[in-house]
């Protein structure tokens, strides 16, 4: 058999075994890339994240992950009960010395709709539509024969996914969001040699976020994620601590920080700043798995960037406490 054939169903074999998305261990930092459901589903008039994530670096080339997203809303009514807001993602992964990985780009919509006229619990749907494509640089391979040829190194799909979220506010003290998704509805075949029996595999979520505030200055954030993707399960659990350093008329200043466990796989420390309109946060997975060996326990870390744009002079708010 030919070395580049054998490449390539080597990497078809893969994909078929354990044919994954690109996720992140920031969790809600930006929730559109938990949900779709979560386009401008907040107290605010459009979204901006940026965010990195560097995994294994003991490696030579490690894996390495970049997402950008943006979202705005598109009409509300003058109660702010009830909106409809479009949102955009674009998503970057590479690793190995062939520069394996996925491109993709994906359009949001949702609507937003009060459950009750106090405006503390809401509804929220979205959809979700994208193309991706995968593959490798046949010209970083190193072949016995140089005149042998990749048949082929790429495939391109359609991506759709679909979401509902939930949030509610029972009183001052309290507030809750729950989000369901479904993404990869379409199971895509994503083999490079016409195969039918490779597809992204369809990927549940199920996301839970509460922040308890019976205290002055501070709240407690407990958060569960669980998705299942084929075989695949993930697991993560934990809870940040909230510390409001300013709250006045001019300035809006809070400190974050918290651990989460992903069950079998990781310990997650994070740390999350706001100024204002901009959030940033800092993540850093500590890997406890059976790969902690090859990685020499340097699990992985992310950086982020949030942008939010307000509600200026509106006095409704759309969702009294901002579910970020």
């Amino acid at each position: 058999m030919k070395k580049p054939l054998a490449i390539l169903i080597l990497l078809t074999t893969l994909t078929t075994v354990g044919a994954q998305d690109i996720h992140f261990s920031q969790v809600d930092a930006n929730p559109l890339l938990l949900n779709p459901a979560y386009a401008g589903f907040y107290d605010g008039a459009g979204r901006f994240g940026i965010i990195y994530r560097n995994q294994w670096a003991s490696v030579s080339i490690p894996f390495q992950t970049f997402a950008i997203t943006g979202e705005m809303a598109l009409w509300r009514d003058n109660s702010h009960h009830r909106g409809l807001s479009v949102g955009a993602s674009l998503f970057s992964d590479h690793a190995g010395s062939l520069h394996y990985g996925t491109t993709s780009g994906h359009l949001s919509l949702a609507y937003y709709h009060a459950l009750n006229r106090h405006g503390n619990n809401f509804l929220s749907l979205g959809l979700e539509g994208g193309f991706a494509q995968s593959g490798f640089d046949p010209s970083r391979a190193e072949m016995q024969d140089p005149t042998e040829l990749f048949p082929s190194w790429q495939s391109s799909y359609p991506l759709l996914a679909a979401g509902i979220a939930w949030y509610y506010q029972p009183s001052g003290d309290l507030h809750t969001k729950v989000g369901l998704s479904l993404r990869n509805i379409n199971q895509p075949n994503i083999s490079y040699l016409g195969l039918d029996n490779t597809f992204l595999l369809r990927r549940y979520s199920l996301f839970a976020r509460a922040e308890y505030r019976h205290w002055q200055t501070w709240s407690l954030m407990p958060v569960l994620l669980f998705q299942m993707q084929g075989d695949y399960r993930e697991l993560v659990y934990g809870a940040d601590v909230k510390w409001y350093l300013d709250e006045g008329s001019r300035h809006q200043i809070s400190l974050r920080a918290g651990l989460a466990y992903r069950q079998g796989d990781a310990i997650i420390a994070n740390l999350l700043m706001e100024y204002d309109a901009l959030l940033f946060n800092f993540c850093y997975d500590a890997n406890i798995s059976g790969l902690a060996v090859a990685s020499n326990t340097i699990g992985a870390f992310e950086v982020g960037l949030v942008y939010r744009m307000s509600n200026r002079g509106k006095k409704t708010k759309a969702l009294k406490c901002q579910p970020y």
